[in-house]
C-alpha cells in the first residue's frame, strides 16, 4: 500500500481535502455524544505522540478545560498532513520537523505553538542485521521504504546527498509506518527509515542494523501546530494544552516504570523493555517556539525543494508562531 499523502502541486482540490478530512473525522466517531459541537477541541494524535497520548488517557485535558467551557475530541491519524492541510481539526499532532515544510509549502493556515526538542536518535536508516548492506552508499539501486512527508524522508534524503546519492538512485517505496512495519517484516523492503515508537518495535523483533540515524543530519525537533483561526480565538486554550504537554513531558521523564505501564498497552502490548527505549531516546522536552531556533527548518526546506518534492522554495521561518506568557509551562 503506498502512501497518499498529499503533497503541494497534487491535483487534489482543497474542497477534495475537506471532505477526506471530514470524512476520516466521521469514520473515527467525531466528537462523543453530550458535547456541544461549538465547544468541542478537536485534537488529532499518532501513535508516535507520546504526550498527548498520556494526556488522553490520563483525562488530564477533560479536567483541564473544563473550566473554559471546553471538553476534547480526540482523532487518531497516520496521515497527518491531509488533515493538516485541510483544517480537519484544532490541534493537531506532534510532527517531525520536515512535515510542516509541506504544509507550509501548501500555504496550510497553521500556527506553531510548542516544541519538543530534539532528539535525533529517534530515527534511522535501517536493514536487517543479515543484509550486505553496510553504508548508505550500498543503497544504490535498492528498495527503501519511507513515509512520504516525514521527518524521515529529509533524513533519507540528506543522507542519500551526504553519500553521492539522490532519490533517483534508489526505489523508494512509500509506506505509511504501520504498512512500512510490516513490509520490512516480510523481506519487501532492502532498508527502512522510521522513527520511535516504531523503530524500537522492529529493534525489539529482530536483529537488525543501523545504517545512519539523524545526528549530523537533524535535530528531530517535533512541533505542535494548531489552526490559525483556533489559536487567534481561543489563546487561552492554547495556553492550557502547551502547559499540559510540558508537565506531561516531565511526568514521563520522572516516572519512567509508570509511563512505561500506560503506554504499552495503548501501543499494542508492546514489550516494556521497548517503550522504556522509547522513552530514554525521546526528549519530551516541551518548551516554546523561537524564530530563531528554525534554522534547521530552513535546510530542511531547501533539500526538499531541491529534491523536487516542494514546488517552490519557502522562507521556513516565516510562520505564525504563538508563545506562552512568561512562566507559563
Amino acid at each position: 500500500m503506498t502512501d497518499d499523502v498529499t503533497r503541494p502541486g497534487d491535483s487534489l482540490s482543497r474542497r477534495r481535502l475537506l471532505g477526506a478530512g471530514a470524512a476520516a473525522l466521521a469514520c473515527l466517531g467525531g466528537p462523543r455524544p453530550g458535547l456541544s459541537a461549538e465547544r468541542v477541541v478537536r485534537l488529532s494524535y499518532q501513535r508516535s505522540s507520546t504526550l498527548l497520548t498520556v494526556l488522553k488517557t490520563k483525562g488530564t485535558l477533560e479536567e483541564r478545560l473544563k473550566p473554559l467551557g471546553f471538553a476534547p475530541s480526540w482523532h487518531l491519524f497516520t496521515n497527518v498532513i491531509e488533515p493538516m492541510n485541510a483544517g480537519a481539526v484544532d490541534l493537531h499532532a506532534d510532527v517531525a520537523d520536515a512535515v510542516p515544510i509541506f504544509t507550509q509549502a501548501a500555504n496550510a493556515p497553521l500556527t506553531f505553538y510548542a516544541r519538543e526538542r530534539g532528539a535525533p536518535s529517534a530515527e534511522a536508516i535501517i536493514v536487517p542485521d543479515a543484509s550486505p548492506i553496510r553504508s548508505v552508499a550500498d543503497l544504490k539501486g535498492r528498495t527503501v521504504g519511507v513515509s512520504r512527508g516525514s521527518g524521515c524522508h529529509f533524513i533519507l534524503a540528506a543522507a542519500l546527498k551526504r553519500a553521492g546519492l539522490s532519490f533517483g538512485d534508489i526505489k523508494p517505496a512509500y509506506l505509511q509506518a504501520p504498512e512500512g512495519l510490516a513490509a520490512f517484516e516480510q523481506g519487501s523492503l532492502d532498508a527502512w527509515v522510521i522513527w520511535d515508537p516504531f523503530l524500537a518495535i522492529v529493534q525489539g523483533k529482530r536483529p537488525v542494523r543501523v545504517l545512519a540515524d539523524a545526528t549530523g543530519l537533524s535535530s528531530y525537533h517535533r512541533y505542535y501546530l494548531a489552526n490559525d483561526r483556533f489559536v487567534a480565538a481561543h489563546p487561552e486554550v492554547v495556553a492550557t494544552v502547551f502547559t499540559a504537554l510540558a508537565e506531561a513531558g516531565r511526568w514521563v521523564k520522572a516516572e519512567p516504570q509508570a509511563a512505561v505501564a500506560l503506554l504499552a498497552p495503548i501501543w499494542g502490548d508492546v514489550p516494556p523493555e521497548v517503550v522504556a527505549t522509547v522513552n530514554a531516546r525521546r526528549s519530551y522536552a516541551v518548551e516554546p517556539v523561537e524564530r530563531g531556533a528554525l534554522a534547521e527548518q530552513q535546510a530542511i526546506a531547501d533539500t526538499f525543494h531541491e529534491a523536487g518534492l516542494i514546488p517552490r522554495r519557502i522562507e521556513a521561518t516565516a510562520v505564525p508562531i504563538w508563545q506562552p506568557a512568561p512562566g507559563r509551562g
